[in-house]
């Protein structure tokens, strides 16, 4: 690994030994403390951001490293190209993490730094998320190619990140979405042909009457940061999404998982994501333990 641009340019091997090694990480932190010593990794953010931010900086400082957090709402593009900003990042820092609304940005940042770029969200593709929820899973669910997931309501950069590590996973997962608000075609057929070798299935629907059971059933929010759609036509497309009780003993899922923020009455009931079967709270707190070891794997041999 020389960069974390997207979940789907990992290998379903790079894919296991992170999910691994955050296990790893996780159980014996002070083995890791060390780790970034001398370091400094640059937290480049252009949207705002409570569990990656956090995350990351907690993160950097056990293993022993140093971040400085740079708001790059008004630093990226009408001031400074990309590719100006990733060059001159890469002269004082070891790494770059980057929160941005374009995945052309985090591109333009790993061509002109040599350094590593670590993707903490693009319109793309969330693969820290991604990681933390596969992680989450394992340790709930063991195997993965055992387990089955369904994601309902907005096909976004999270359930692209979640549909593309299925699929290197070996782990089934059912997508249901209203009409006209599935996944990027090219990135689903991607995925479909991932999981196939794999022996998964990725299938894509637009109602609950043709679902199989599963292990967990994801949600998030209908609006993602920066989303110009019409509000009053998104929630009126997604009212029939809500994931509750009823959703919940349907398709006899033991889990509910979300990546936050949630808005409670909305994409989700609060019976469900304040109740027993929820895992937002230990999904949040993987983060930490996910991109720490995307950090060591970056920097293995540095």
């Amino acid at each position: 690994m020389q960069d974390l641009l997207a979940m789907r340019d990992l290998s379903s091997a790079q894919l296991s030994h992170l999910i691994d090694l955050a296990q790893t990480i996780k159980q014996r932190p002070s083995a890791w403390q060390s780790h970034l010593q001398g370091k400094s990794i640059a937290l480049v953010f252009e949207k705002p951001s409570l569990r990656t931010r956090a995350s990351f900086a907690a993160g950097i400082n056990r293993l022993g490293g140093h971040s400085i957090y740079l708001d790059a709402a008004n630093l990226v593009g009408s001031r400074e190209p990309a590719s100006d900003v990733g060059a001159n990042l890469a002269l004082w820092h070891d790494a770059i993490v980057a929160r941005v609304f374009s995945q052309n940005t985090l591109d333009e940042f790993a061509k002109a730094s040599d350094k590593p770029v670590i993707n903490a969200l693009s319109d793309i593709c969330h693969p820290c998320q991604g990681l933390a929820d596969l992680l989450t899973l394992t340790e709930h669910l063991g195997d993965l190619s055992k387990a089955s997931l369904t994601y309902v309501g907005d096909a976004n950069n999270v359930s692209n990140a979640l549909m593309a590590g299925a699929a290197l996973a070996g782990m089934s997962m059912q997508i249901v979405t209203p009409e006209g608000y599935g996944p990027d075609a090219a990135l689903l057929a991607d995925a479909q042909k991932v999981a196939a070798e794999n022996n998964a299935t990725i299938t894509l629907h637009h109602d609950f009457n043709n679902l199989q059971q599963t292990d967990a059933i994801y949600t998030d929010t209908w609006f993602s940061m920066g989303d110009d759609r019409d509000s009053n036509q998104v929630m009126h497309d997604f009212a029939p999404f809500q994931v509750n009780s009823d959703l919940m003993k349907q398709l006899k899922a033991q889990y509910f998982m979300h990546c936050l923020p949630a808005y409670r009455g909305r994409e989700v009931t609060a019976e469900v994501i304040d109740g027993p079967q929820s895992l937002v709270l230990h999904q949040a707190e993987n983060r930490l333990h996910a991109q720490n070891a995307v950090l060591v794997e970056l920097f293995a041999g540095v």
